[in-house]
């Protein structure tokens, strides 16, 4: 069963769009997290897609490969932080984060 690219951007136009919702309007750090991630997905998508559109693009499955590995560091980097921002401030909500001491 072979499925439109045309389906498969407007899915990724549908993910894009809900991550930059989460990250423009959310104010919780692992909201906004998550967002960020729904957003490289929705790139992934775009380059798996165009890759399987055309042979010749080989390179988009790798280079979304190479992105997912990286969004994982960056995951887990940006949880440790958000760990380390909650126990110094008790709070994950990024609008009463400061950098006053507490």
């Amino acid at each position: 069963m072979h499925i439109p690219i045309e389906h498969i951007l407007l899915l990724s136009a549908v993910l894009f769009s809900i991550g930059v919702l989460a990250v423009i309007t959310k104010r919780h750090a692992v909201v906004v997290l998550m967002g960020i991630e729904l957003i490289f997905n929705a790139a992934n998508l775009n380059l798996v897609a165009f890759s399987r559109h055309d042979p010749q693009l080989l390179q988009g499955q790798l280079f979304s490969l190479f992105v997912i590995v990286v969004a994982a560091a960056e995951a887990a980097v940006a949880l440790a932080i958000v760990l380390r921002v909650y126990q110094h401030f008790k709070t994950a909500n990024l609008n009463e984060i400061s950098t006053t001491e507490k």
